[in-house]
């Protein structure tokens, strides 16, 4: 059921995302306050690298890396965000292999045949994290990177208006939310993690992990100013709680 309600969410709500967050295609994102891939040089030369991405929403990571020479193919289980993806492909003249699915299940995807999988603030719609690692570990050839980010389980807990905890850090679990626009009452559906329980599912699934990454980008504050986004993250709350929380982990067998 939770992956029906996050698909409906998508499907609802892809139009006004994409309007309003205006994701660029120059490099890929990681979340927001952080610096992008261009300047955090987590993947390294991408250029003939066979690269997955999960949730990949607009496209506009794999996008990034298919310019840079990277054969991406991107899964979304949004048919409306990937409407939006191809289009986007178009646009910026490159092709990428976007699939319409659920990243918990990679079955139709041969063992060991990526070079990195990439994800950026799509893995807390995953019911099951380390099903989902599993899946990822299959699937990547000897030495291969998975370089993932999501909310910040810290700042997950925190009101932005009130900067007061709202939510239980120690009692982590489905988050439900529901938002109102255009007349109707859209519910968003989420999971919260403590970061000991993503280590857990990292290191359970195979994977070695090589860094974490707390970044606050002060060069990214003005494109954060945004009402779309403002109010979600405001700048006050990030520059004491970093919004964005990054993994860089390998296939090391």
């Amino acid at each position: 059921m939770t992956e029906k309600e996050i698909k409906k969410w998508w499907e609802e709500t892809s139009k006004n995302y994409q309007e309003k967050s205006k994701i660029g295609t120059s490099s890929a994102h990681y979340g927001p306050f952080a610096p992008d891939e261009k300047r955090l040089k987590l993947l390294g030369n991408v250029k003939g690298k066979k690269i997955l991405e999960l949730g990949c929403g607009g496209g506009q990571c794999s996008i990034a890396f298919a310019k840079q020479g990277a054969k991406c193919t991107g899964i979304d289980i949004s048919k409306e965000q990937l409407k939006f993806a191809e289009n986007l492909a178009k646009k910026n003249k490159v092709n990428v292999n976007f699939i319409q699915g659920s990243f918990q299940d990679l079955k139709k995807i041969k063992p060991n045949s990526h070079d990195i999988v990439f994800s950026a603030f799509a893995l807390q719609y995953s019911p099951d994290l380390e099903k989902a690692l599993k899946q990822v570990y299959r699937i990547l050839r000897k030495r291969g990177l998975f370089v993932f980010s999501f909310d910040h389980p810290f700042y997950s807990v925190l009101d932005p208006k009130t900067m007061k905890v709202i939510n239980n850090y120690n009692k982590a679990g489905k988050l439900i939310e529901i938002s109102e626009w255009d007349g109707k009452k859209h519910k968003f559906v989420a999971y919260l993690r403590k970061i000991s329980e993503i280590y857990d599912a990292i290191l359970n699934s195979g994977l070695s992990l090589e860094r974490i990454i707390e970044p606050y980008d002060k060069k990214a504050e003005k494109a954060w100013r945004a009402d779309f986004w403002k109010k979600i993250y405001p700048v006050s709350l990030c520059k004491l709680v970093t919004p964005t929380i990054i993994f860089k982990t390998r296939k090391r067998v």
